[in-house]
């Protein structure tokens, strides 16, 4: 997709505003980002903590990423203008749509990263959650390498029953690719399973290197 140099200088601009930030507010650290492919079409699958979560999980590529959206944060003033400026995807509350799966697909065809968040919604515990079947549609007509990624420390920096984000340690890991050969020997079952547990264990790996961190001492 060509976009305008206001576009993507604002792009650069958010993201290196996103990272400051985040090591400010968050202690952000990522592990593993030389994982996701420096070129081609990427699906980015990560667990679903927190409103923070697209920013969380963005911030960490040098590449462009495109987020799905849901349609009423469009309605938003402030928000649906980012959104849109950021060529955000729309989806419906059920799922992508077929307008959001025609637009994600020619994202991908185009050689972009989409961040994909496969639960569907927001956790309400900081588990992760079972993974929409939906999801494997997209992954095989998209025919790209699947990302997994696991964030720990949005829950508890801005969770679903608090209106704004405060002070917390934030750690993201990002896992070793899948790609479509693997897929294309697994069914629709082995192939959530497979992307569930390599979520999982992403997830896992940030969670311990949160704790290790919130106990060292300050200084």
């Amino acid at each position: 997709m060509k976009r305008s140099w206001i576009k993507r200088t604002g792009y650069r601009a958010m993201r290196a505003l996103f990272r400051l930030t985040g090591i400010v507010l968050f202690q952000y650290r990522c592990i593993g980002r030389e994982k996701i492919p420096s070129q081609g079409g990427v699906l980015i699958c990560s667990n679903h903590q927190s409103n923070l979560d697209p920013m969380v999980v963005g911030m960490q590529s040098q590449r462009r990423m495109n987020y799905l959206a849901r349609k009423s944060l469009f309605d938003s003033f402030l928000l649906g203008w980012m959104i849109r400026f950021l060529d955000a995807i729309s989806i419906d509350r059920d799922g992508l749509g077929f307008a959001g799966l025609k637009q994600t697909l020619s994202c991908l065809r185009n050689g972009e990263i989409v961040l994909l968040f496969p639960e569907g919604t927001r956790t309400d515990d900081g588990e992760l959650l079972e993974l929409k079947p939906g999801v494997c549609s997209l992954v095989r007509r998209g025919k790209v390498p699947l990302v997994p990624v696991g964030i720990d420390g949005p829950f508890q920096a801005w969770p679903r029953s608090s209106l704004c984000p405060h002070r917390d340690v934030v750690r993201v890991v990002v896992g070793d690719p899948i790609l479509p050969d693997e897929i294309e020997q697994w069914d629709d079952e082995q192939l959530l399973a497979e992307l569930k547990g390599r979520i999982q264990q992403c997830l896992e790996q940030a969670r311990q290197r949160r704790q290790i961190s919130r106990q060292l001492p300050a200084g």
